[in-house]
């Protein structure tokens, strides 16, 4: 499979991004975008690979791998984001895309919809981890600012001790949550001295936008795109699990279950990448036919 590397000037950003595989056909089915955050193009290399007839687009986001972002407190906002992916689509020039989208690049690519409703054909967006839906959304809250917390306490591996620890509780964040003991970086394989930086996207206070993020359901209601909510069939009852079951229920839809957990793409050994293509593929298919009148 051959890669070609691009770059398009944004608000603030230079964005890069990655085209694998043949160019899109005249006629042919549209390209297939790839968003994450705070994940850059290489996360969706091995699901990439499973498209080898696809045009597939990788990017990464600002401030992230080789995008440059001149404010880093605006970078992880789904709607700059937003922003920054429709800049990609129009450099493409292929007109509107497939696009599969996971965590936050899900919210990114939910405000991407509403802004830019012509742009997407069908969005699948696994695990949006959308807070403030959940129907204990205040102590969820409460639980990712102790990640916060604890980062800004002790550095990156006590931050993400917490936050890891955060999404693998399942059911809600009820008082036994809090009254666990501080998590143990090493449980993790994760450092525990600290390097004394705190400028990390998911746990500085560069992350505020994504936790306050809420999608706009009339505007996706009203949009021409097939908005599919995901989840990992391993992540029932996880905290990325209940934010996609709570966003399927905000647009009227039962939620779609794939293999795996929120990284099953992933060919890391842990995740389930040919069985996440194959129900990747079977959901984009299904709705090109439905559009087809197939």
């Amino acid at each position: 499979m051959t890669t070609t590397t691009h770059t398009v000037e944004t608000t603030g950003a230079t964005l890069v991004y990655d085209v694998d595989g043949p160019p899109p056909a005249a006629g042919g089915r549209p390209p297939l975008f790839m968003v994450g955050q705070h994940m850059d193009a290489t996360g969706f290399r091995t699901l990439a690979s499973y498209f080898p007839d696809r045009t597939v687009v990788r990017y990464d986001p600002r401030g992230r791998g080789r995008s440059t972002c001149e404010d880093g407190r605006a970078a992880s906002s789904p709607t700059v984001q937003a922003g920054d992916v429709h800049a990609v689509i129009e450099a493409l020039g292929a007109g509107p895309v497939e696009m599969f989208a996971n965590g936050g690049g899900a919210m990114t690519a939910l405000a991407l919809v509403a802004a830019h409703p012509h742009d997407v054909t069908t969005l699948v967006a696994h695990e949006p981890p959308l807070i403030r839906l959940l129907p204990d959304a205040e102590a969820a809250e409460r639980a990712f600012l102790g990640c916060m917390r604890a980062y800004e306490a002790k550095g990156f591996g006590a931050g993400m001790a917490a936050f890891l620890t955060m999404t693998r509780w399942r059911g809600e964040f009820t008082d036994a949550y809090f009254a666990r003991p501080p998590a143990d970086p090493s449980q993790f394989g994760l450092p525990a001295e600290d390097d004394g930086s705190r400028d990390d996207p998911l746990l500085s206070d560069r992350s505020t936008g994504v936790g306050s993020y809420r999608p706009d359901a009339g505007a996706l209601a009203a949009a021409p795109t097939r908005v599919v909510i995901a989840m990992g069939e391993e992540s029932r009852d996880l905290f990325t699990g209940r934010t996609a079951a709570a966003t399927a229920e905000l647009l009227g839809q039962e939620v779609t279950v794939f293999p795996g957990h929120h990284r099953g793409f992933l060919g890391d050994g842990a995740g389930r990448p040919e069985a996440f293509a194959r129900a990747l593929r079977e959901v984009l298919d299904a709705s090109a036919r439905r559009s087809s009148g197939g």
